[in-house]
C-alpha cells in the first residue's frame, strides 16, 4: 500500500514539474555569452544609439562615451544584498551601475517591448 502511494505521488510530482517547467536558453559558446563592446538598440526613429554593454566598468564607459552630463550619487549599499546603484545620464540614454559595473543602459524615450501582452489583466 505504501509503495503504491509513493509511486502515485512520484508520478504526480513528475507530471506537475514537467508541466510547469520554464525553458532557459544558455549560451553554448564564449562568443555567445560575451556581447560585443556595445550593443546596438534599434530606435523608433531612423537612427540608433550604441549603449554600453552589461558588465563594462565605469572607466571603460567614460573612455568610450565621455563624461556623463549628470552623475547621480549612489543609492543603497547599506547591506550586502543591497549594493550601491549609481546612474549616469548622457544625452539620449542613462547607464546604471551596480558598484562599478554596468547592469543596464536605457533610452528613456524607448521603453522595453512588452512581451505576451495578451496575458496581462486589468487591475481591479
Amino acid at each position: 500500500m505504501q509503495k503504491t502511494l509513493l509511486l502515485a505521488a512520484m508520478g504526480m510530482f513528475a507530471v506537475y514539474t514537467t508541466a510547469h517547467a520554464d525553458n532557459l536558453a544558455m549560451p553554448q559558446t564564449a562568443e555567445e555569452a560575451v556581447p560585443s563592446a556595445t550593443t546596438s538598440i534599434p530606435a523608433a526613429a531612423p537612427t540608433s544609439i550604441n549603449l554600453p554593454r552589461k558588465g563594462a566598468g565605469m572607466a571603460q564607459v567614460a573612455k568610450e562615451f565621455g563624461e556623463p552630463q549628470v552623475k547621480h550619487p549612489a543609492v543603497g549599499g547599506g547591506q550586502p544584498r543591497q549594493p550601491p546603484i549609481t546612474r549616469w545620464d548622457y544625452a539620449g540614454f542613462s547607464v546604471f551601475f551596480e558598484n562599478t559595473h554596468v547592469v543596464d543602459a536605457v533610452r528613456p524615450d524607448q521603453p522595453a517591448e512588452i512581451h505576451r501582452k495578451e496575458e496581462l489583466k486589468a487591475a481591479p
